[in-house]
């Protein structure tokens, strides 16, 4: 009896407490890929600067609405509210994670990937912050490839 309820406590152990995620940034891709997709008009996902950096890359080059932050109490978090062309269509198509936590993927300023031939961009997380693939060719600059957006 002891060895079975110890086998019952150490699975117990392995599995993550609900509402921590082991990839925040893939939490985020895949809240927006999913709301996207449902048409809804917005939203919510727990905020960080790298979050909130990433929706900077996203308004600037034209893919979302804009985003706002909000807090509750202790916990902040970051509404995202999407773009829609006239013809109802969304402007974000697709987002793909690239550079993940057991495996990163850097880009030398030589080598900064091209999204669907230029249609899509590249964020980078660059020595002088977060920014698209374009921004970074301009500065001349590599870094680390966190998604890709078209």
């Amino acid at each position: 009896m002891a060895t079975s309820a110890a086998a019952v406590t150490k699975n117990l152990a392995k599995k993550a407490p609900a509402g921590i995620v082991s990839d925040p940034i893939a939490d985020m891709l895949t809240r927006v890929r999913n709301a996207n997709s449902a048409r809804h008009p917005e939203v919510r996902v727990p905020a960080s600067k790298l979050k909130l950096e990433m929706a900077r890359v996203l308004k600037d080059e034209g893919y979302i609405a804009g985003y706002e932050i909000e807090s509750d109490g202790t916990a902040q978090s970051m509404r995202i509210i999407f773009k829609s062309r006239p013809d109802r269509t969304r402007v974000i198509s697709g987002v793909k994670r690239i550079s993940r936590p057991g495996l990163r993927v850097y880009a030398r300023k030589t080598e900064i990937p091209r999204v669907l031939g230029g249609l899509g961009i590249a964020i980078l997380s660059t020595a002088e912050g977060v920014m698209s693939g374009r921004q970074a060719l301009r500065q001349g600059l590599g870094g680390e490839v966190l998604c890709y957006v078209w």
